[in-house]
């Protein structure tokens, strides 16, 4: 498939914000205080790298299959008051968890504005389901931040 030089530009564009998104979360799970977010940050570094592997080959040309049946539903019983054991690592980890959830309200605009861009019916449907991932990891990293008093509303 042909693209054109705008959706060639929005997908380039796309690749960077996940190599900043991966590159984050990774770096993010070896500072992180906690265990528990430690290990959420590396599981969302892990789908950043799907969406970067995705978003690598949409620019090749390929529309990825998105698999059917759409996203599961989370309902983030996982997620449960850490109980730090002092201020200092609980404020590390809520300066990582505030920068990451701007992060991902940023690249979920992103996407929100590339899908109405694109003429290729999979490609926007590729390009929707990434956004929906992306608002499921804030959804997790507000959880979290919920469940252990770090958020203001």
């Amino acid at each position: 498939m042909t693209l054109t030089q705008k959706e060639t530009g929005l997908l380039k564009e796309l690749r960077e914000q996940e190599k900043l998104c991966m590159d984050k979360y990774t770096k993010y799970s070896q500072s992180a205080c906690s265990t528990e977010l430690k290990n959420l940050f590396s599981e969302i570094a892990g789908c950043e790298k799907k969406h970067f592997d995705t978003v690598s080959s949409m620019i090749g040309g390929t529309a990825p299959q998105i698999p059917s049946g759409g996203l599961t539903v989370e309902n983030n019983r996982w997620c449960k008051n850490v109980g730090y054991a002092d201020r200092r690592s609980e404020e590390i980890d809520k300066f990582l968890l505030m920068d990451c959830l701007a992060m991902e309200k940023h690249v979920s605009s992103l996407y929100d504005i590339s899908v109405f861009e694109f003429s290729d019916t999979n490609m926007r449907k590729a390009l929707n389901h990434i956004q929906a991932e992306e608002q499921q990891h804030g959804e997790k990293l507000y959880a979290y931040m919920n469940a252990n008093g770090m958020y203001q509303s």
